[in-house]
Parts: C-alpha cells; structure tokens; sequence
C-alpha cells in the first residue's frame, strides 16, 4: 500500500507583481491566496503571463498578471481558501491533456492496414500527423508546396520578379500561411491539448515561455528552424512526408475513400485527414465535384493599418518600456448601429506587411514579424464580418466574392502587387492620400481610395471602429496610421460539415476535414488542436471494415 499522500492541484487566478519584481514572489502570494504556509505548497507552474497597462483614474500603473497552478497534499482548508473559492480568483486546475488515447480501434492495429494518408501540412495536418504519430499508426503527410528551406527560396523570387508560382508561395507548403505571418500562437479555445502541442514546439526550439505567454509568438525567423526539427521528430516516430504533391482527387468506393490521387501518382489509405488551408479554392472545387459537401460560412475582411511602433508604445505604455520590447494592441469595437462587430487581427508589433498570394491577378495582404520585433513599425488588420446576406447563396459565394475585392484591389493598385494605400483619417474624410507614406510592405504602396474600394459594409463598420479604437490609442484614426489592402484571407468562406462526435465528413466513412481550410479553425493553434483532436477522435473510432 502506497503512503503518499493524495494531493490536489489548483490554479491561482490574477497574482500581481510589478516589472521588476522576480517571479520567487509568486509562490508566497499564491500560499497567501490560500491561506496556507509557503511550505504546504508542493509545486508550482505559472499556467498564464499577461501585462495590465490599463490606465486607472488617469494613472498608468503597469504590472504582470500571473495565473499559477499550485499543488498542495490534500484540499486544504482554509477560511481564506473557501472565500477565494467562491470569489473565483481560486478553482482546481484544469487536467493537462494527453496525446497518447486512451484507447485505439482495433482496426488501426492491423500490420497490413494502408495509411492514413493527411493532406495538407499546415498546423492541422502536421499536428494530427504527431496524433497518430504517438499513437503507433503509419501517417503519410501530402503537401502541394514545398518544405520549408526549399518553399523560402521560391518566396524570395516572388519578392524579386513579382511573378506568382500558384504551388510555391507564402500560402502553400511546409507550415501552411502562418509559416509566413509571424507564428502567433495563442488562442481563445480551452483546450486539454494545447499545452502538450506547445510543449512539443518548445522541445523543437521554440521559446519556452509560449507554455504560458498570454501573447505567445514564435517569430517567423525562428518558425523557419523549428518546423524542420518538428519533421525530423515525426519521421523519427514513422511519418513519410511528400511535398510538392498535390491532390488531384479522392477515389472514392461504397462511401469510403480508397486513395489519394495526387499529382505523383495513387496512393491507397485506410483514411484521409483533408487539412487543405483556407486558400486552396481548386482542391475545395474538386472536391464538390466530386459529392463531397460544402457550405458557405461567415469569415473576415479588411484592411491591414500600419503605424510606426513608437506610437503605439506611446499608446499602450506612456512611452517606449525597453524590457517590455515592442507594444501590442487587440481593440474591438462591438457590434451596434446595424454594423457587425470590428476587430484588430494577427497584430505584428515590430512587424511589417506582405503579399499573401497563391494566384496571379488577385492582391491579399498579411502581416509578419521576426522573434525580436525589430521593425519600427507596428501593423495589424482590421476587419469585420461578412456572411451569405452580403455575398449570396451558394457554397461559394463567398469564394467568389473575397476573388472579386482581390482582382478590385489588384488593379487598383497598378496590377503589379503594388498595393493601394490610404491614410486612416484621410479613409474617415473620404479623400485620397495624396503622397501615401513609405510602408513595410513588400511591393510598395500607391494613392487610393480603399474606402471606395471596399463594399459600403466594410468601409462603414471601419470607419466606426476608427473612431472607437482613438478612445484607446490616441492618433490611432490620425494620418500617422496608413491603410494598406486588402485583408482578406483571415478566415476562410467555406465549411466541410462532419459530424461533431466522430469527426467525420457527411456522408463518408472514413475522411476527417480539419483546420482553417475546413472551416473549423480560425488560426495556427486552433487549427493545431483541430487536427491532433480529429486524429484522437479517429483513433477512438477507428476505420471500420473495408
């Protein structure tokens, strides 16, 4: 029989310290929390890391707020403990989730069983190939574009030539779209495995305060040397990667997929998880074709803003704080006035602005940053929702209409990914900038009139959210901030319907869509959990009786 002691973990919510306070401290405000000694307390992990800068009664006072999970012998008890409880500053803590199921369908098991085969290195795909992975079951990771080292040297060409390859670009390849933002990682779903995911980048050289950072980001620079380690470590545990292979179609046989054709040959599989991206508009029209089911959803369209870093700094900290590096910002402006609601999307402090493109003719900005913020300028998008009451029926109506505001955009800005550019108050009056400041962006930037050339629900509920967002950062809706468009890839405009338990794509037995280019994300960690949890709910279920 067993003497230790039965124990129990807790998480402490909302411990202050000061910026230069040491984090020894939290130990002794959490066992003050408790109403407990230091000693009672048998361990400790800061779960969750986040400034306050709010300014209160006209004082800015700037302090860390630490969310903490402690581990003590037993339910303490404690009158302080049963007032923190009921308050909610206390709760037990959340169980860490586990990569490796419970338990596996019999019917992956078997020696001969044909792979699962997952189409789509992104997030999803590659973390439902480490689902699988940890689980003993054969994966083979399709991707149209190429690995990261080789997809980079293809990008600088695009930056030097202005010529778009639809295969190799910043949208398709190792990593997905988010290999070129700036590897934001933190997300509002509360999920068991997120911190195993974030752990397992960590153990691939990302820095380890992404466990628990509020704003965790990797950095693209350091995404460029943590994906190749994360596939060395899956193809060490039985992955096989094809990259530059693209799907061509799905065979299909008595409600089930048999194989993948691909653009290198057949290859036969026992299942198929689909984490296509949000851009891959051909791969979703030749699944149509081929009776599998799509539905439009709602998604997010606008601008991406540019302001020069110091003033954001000026905003969020009084002045620049050089131990707090490069301020963000995340500013919303609720939905009112017969206007959806406005937000800031993959905001880049120290960052700088992109061409996002896969196909010529068409102009999609994003944001991107390096692991240092070292630009001096701060961007991000801000955008709005738009639904089938704008863009009309049909599952792709609103593919139709995101390609529509990008060929606008396009030629607008001189058909050459040049990009149209309007000062934010001039966006607000309705005038053109005559002499658009220098940008971070790729392909420079020319006088136009994006409040024209975004739909009138676009340009009112931005222009509403302008207005709202000086109330937090002054000169935010000044000429200092510059508009630079489109922004419209920020979510995807379609959804492959499953079935909520199993995962599984209606009317098919054994294919599992996942990830932003599913509908059923909205970013690289989101998508990350979509993918491991398909991979876990496919494991539980298995693939059945051919």
């Amino acid at each position: 029989m067993s003497n230790q002691q039965p124990t129990a973990t807790w998480r402490v919510m909302q411990l202050e310290l000061g910026l230069h306070e040491s984090e020894a401290r939290l130990k002794e405000l959490a066992a003050r929390e408790l109403g407990l000694e230091t000693s009672a307390l048998r361990g400790l992990r800061v779960a969750r890391k986040a400034l306050d800068a709010r300014v209160r009664q006209g004082v800015r006072r700037m302090a860390w707020i630490y969310h903490v999970d402690v581990v003590t012998d037993r339910k303490p008890k404690s009158r302080r403990m049963e007032l923190a409880l009921r308050s909610g500053r206390v709760r037990e803590a959340p169980r860490e989730g586990s990569v490796v199921a419970s338990s596996v369908d019999p019917s992956l098991r078997h020696a001969a069983l044909e792979p699962v085969v997952i189409v789509g290195a992104g997030p999803g795909g590659l973390f439902a190939a480490w689902a699988l992975a940890r689980n003993g079951v054969r994966a083979i990771v399709l991707d149209r574009g190429p690995a990261v080292e080789e997809r980079g040297r293809h990008v600088v060409r695009f930056h030097r030539t202005r010529v778009v390859d639809s295969e190799r670009n910043l949208l398709f390849g190792e990593g997905g779209a988010g290999t070129y933002s700036d590897g934001k990682i933190y997300t509002r779903v509360d999920d068991p495995l997120e911190v195993p995911i974030l752990e397992e980048l960590v153990l691939c050289g990302a820095p380890s305060a992404i466990v628990f950072d509020s704003l965790a980001h990797i950095g693209t620079d350091k995404l460029h040397r943590v994906l190749p380690r994360l596939r060395e470590r899956l193809r060490a545990q039985g992955v096989e990667f094809r990259f530059e292979t693209r799907m061509e179609e799905l065979v299909l046989a008595d409600g089930r997929v048999r194989a993948v054709r691909t653009s290198s040959g057949e290859v036969g599989c026992c299942a198929v998880i689909l984490a296509p991206g949000h851009s891959a508009r051909d791969t979703w029209r030749t699944l149509a074709c081929q009776g599998i089911a799509f539905e439009a959803k709602p998604f997010q369209l606008g601008l991406r803003i540019e302001h020069p870093q110091e003033l954001i700094d000026a905003g969020r900290f009084g002045a620049r704080v050089p131990e707090l590096g490069a301020a963000s910002y995340g500013l919303l402006c609720k939905a009112g006035h017969g206007l959806p609601a406005t937000f800031s999307f993959c905001m880049c402090p120290g960052g700088r602005i992109v061409a996002s493109v896969n196909e010529p003719g068409l102009l999609c900005t994003n944001g991107m940053s390096n692991s240092r913020h070292s630009s001096p300028w701060a961007t991000a998008a801000i955008v709005t929702t738009f639904g089938p009451r704008e863009f009309g029926d049909g599952p792709f109506a609103g593919v139709a209409f995101q390609r529509e505001l990008e060929q606008r955009f396009f030629v607008a800005g001189g058909s050459d990914y040049t990009a149209p550019a309007q000062g934010a108050q001039d966006f607000l009056s309705g005038r053109e900038t005559a002499h658009p400041r220098r940008s971070t962006y790729t392909f420079g930037t020319r006088p136009g009139r994006l409040d024209q050339l975004l739909p009138p629900l676009g340009r009112e509920a931005i222009a509403r959210a302008l207005l709202h967002f000086e109330r937090n950062l002054r000169h935010f809706s000044s000429n200092e901030g510059q508009f630079v468009g489109l922004e419209s890839r920020s979510s995807g405009p379609v959804r492959m319907p499953r079935d909520p338990t199993t995962r599984r794509s209606n009317g098919l037995a054994n294919l599992y869509p996942v990830g932003e280019g599913a509908g059923h994300a909205g970013g690289i960690m989101s998508a990350a959990l979509d993918g491991a949890n398909s991979a876990l709910a496919l494991l539980r279920t298995g693939v059945g009786h051919s």
